[in-house]
């Protein structure tokens, strides 16, 4: 069994450190309401997908901005809490 390579269990992206990149490892779409969930859609969330956390609002509930491809995007916290990110080895 080869010990060198550590698993590393998938957080939500809510939790991910700022300016860690990681990779979608799954979407809790029964969490989200049908225009959330179309709206990730169209914004190409899915599993396998790159994505960075840039930014958070100060406050607690406020949105978390995010890359995805070459786009920044802006999500509410309950969203972001629904899609689960493997953190990218580094």
């Amino acid at each position: 069994m080869d010990m060198s390579r550590r698993i590393v269990p998938a957080v939500s992206l809510e939790s991910l450190p700022r300016r860690q990149s990681g990779v979608v490892a799954s979407i809790d779409w029964s969490r989200l309401a049908d225009p959330e969930a179309r709206r990730l859609r169209e914004l190409g969330f899915d599993e396998g997908v790159a994505v960075e956390v840039l930014h958070r609002a100060t406050l607690g509930s406020g949105p978390i901005a995010c890359r995805i491809g070459r786009m920044t995007v802006a999500l509410r916290r309950v969203v972001a809490g629904a899609i689960h990110v493997a953190p990218a080895a580094g």
